[in-house]
């Protein structure tokens, strides 16, 4: 027996309705046209958090008894969830208290508190705040725990944003969700037995492949590190989604940094919305292995919304560098008055817009009667720049790309 049944996401369904946001899922023609699948949007970023974990922790609050209540609600997170537990629990008029550990970024301490929830920073990990909070507040204190991805009621909420998508749509066929901990794609998994048929995707980050590592019993597949997917990035799955997961077994995909990083910036672009690095996991995963969807009615799950503004800017610039669309030349000219000025004439006519200039006459081998420009410019794409480069030698300038 599964330790969450369809029936308990039906029931999480009716629990959550009218209180939390039953986000859009609209059609994206032009992803659509992109992967040559017919791809459908569930907008989870929308939510008042930004991210799905509000259902989960929702279902899990409407879920305590008066004397639960009474004594609070304590949770273990650094990011979705404890915004989530922190929002609900105080619309609810319920106590809650976030462990975090000691080096949490104080935006997401701050955004925690505002949000009504008492922040205990302690341990220098993950673990360490964890064994602190079963210790003294579910230990001692008596206080609830509302655990990210390893409960019942939490995982059954989750999967209500399934029942969401396959009402909204019948049509689906497939449905692509982020991994962590595994209460999402529990509990998607779970949601999709009531429509036969309907394929369910997880993604995981390839430094963080959690869920694949414990099905395949080798702990050595989750390397760790740095990543863009934070809100992924678990190294053990959950015991109860492991159990959803060897019972239905749906289709794990790996997803690279480089790929996230395209999909950010992707439906930035196209869609005109911002999703954080485990919200944009879908579609890397449609847009790296699109044999996988050719054909099929897929439903991305865009889990959350959450990034920082100075790494979302450096996502979409480092995109722009990769589509050619912002580019480097180094142009050797005389080291005569007007000689910047024809460069810039000649990048202009060809429909370059330069962003910056860097005059070196001192080093590089540079001869004493020329100089360096280092020019940094706008293109269209890789075509465009090299129609620029070629204009620029042309002219009689030495050029090059040099990124």
């Amino acid at each position: 027996m599964l330790p969450v049944s369809f029936d308990s996401v039906v029931a999480a369904r009716e629990r959550l309705r009218g209180q939390i946001n039953p986000t859009p899922l609209t059609r994206s023609r032009v992803l659509s046209e992109m992967t040559q699948a017919n791809v459908w949007l569930k907008f989870e970023n929308f939510q008042f958090t930004a991210s799905f974990k509000e259902r989960g922790a929702l279902n899990k609050l409407l879920s305590l008894d008066s004397a639960q209540r009474q004594a609070g609600v304590v949770a273990m997170s650094a990011g979705n969830h404890a915004q989530g537990v922190a929002y609900h629990a105080t619309r609810l008029g319920i106590r809650s208290l976030i462990v975090m550990p000691l080096g949490t970024p104080f935006v997401k301490v701050r955004n925690t508190q505002k949000l009504g929830a008492e922040v205990i920073l302690r341990g220098d990990s993950l673990a360490e705040a964890a064994s602190h909070m079963e210790e003294e507040y579910v230990g001692r204190q008596g206080m609830t725990r509302v655990h990210p991805y390893d409960d019942p009621q939490v995982i059954a909420g989750q999967g209500t944003l399934a029942l969401e998508m396959l009402e909204a749509e019948p049509g689906l066929d497939t449905l692509v969700v982020p991994v962590g901990g595994g209460g999402l794609i529990g509990g998607v998994a779970v949601a999709a037995q009531g429509r036969p048929g309907v394929r369910v995707v997880g993604v995981e980050s390839e430094r963080y492949p959690c869920a694949q590592a414990a099905l395949s019993n080798d702990p050595a597949m989750v390397s760790g590190g740095q990543t863009i997917a934070e809100g992924i990035a678990v190294r053990t799955i959950g015991s109860l989604p492991l159990e959803i997961l060897r019972a239905l077994q749906p289709s794990l995909l790996i997803v690279d940094e480089p790929g996230i990083e395209r999909a950010i910036a992707l439906l930035a672009s196209i869609e005109k919305v911002i999703v954080e690095g485990a919200g944009a996991a879908g579609l890397a995963a449609l847009l790296g292995h699109g044999a996988d969807f050719t054909g099929r009615n897929v439903g991305i799950v865009l889990s959350g919304g959450n990034i920082d503004t100075r790494l979302l800017a450096s996502v979409l610039m480092r995109q722009l560098v990769q589509e050619s669309r912002l580019i480097a030349l180094s142009i050797e000219v005389e080291d005569r008055p007007g000689f910047l000025s024809r460069v810039a004439g000649c990048i202009g006519e060809s429909g370059g817009n330069i962003v910056q200039v860097e005059h070196d006459r001192l080093h590089g081998g540079v001869h004493a009667k020329s100089a360096s420009l280092e020019v940094q410019l706008e293109a269209q794409d890789e075509l465009h720049a090299a129609r620029i480069v070629r204009d620029l030698v042309a002219a009689g300038f030495r050029a090059r790309l040099i990124r």
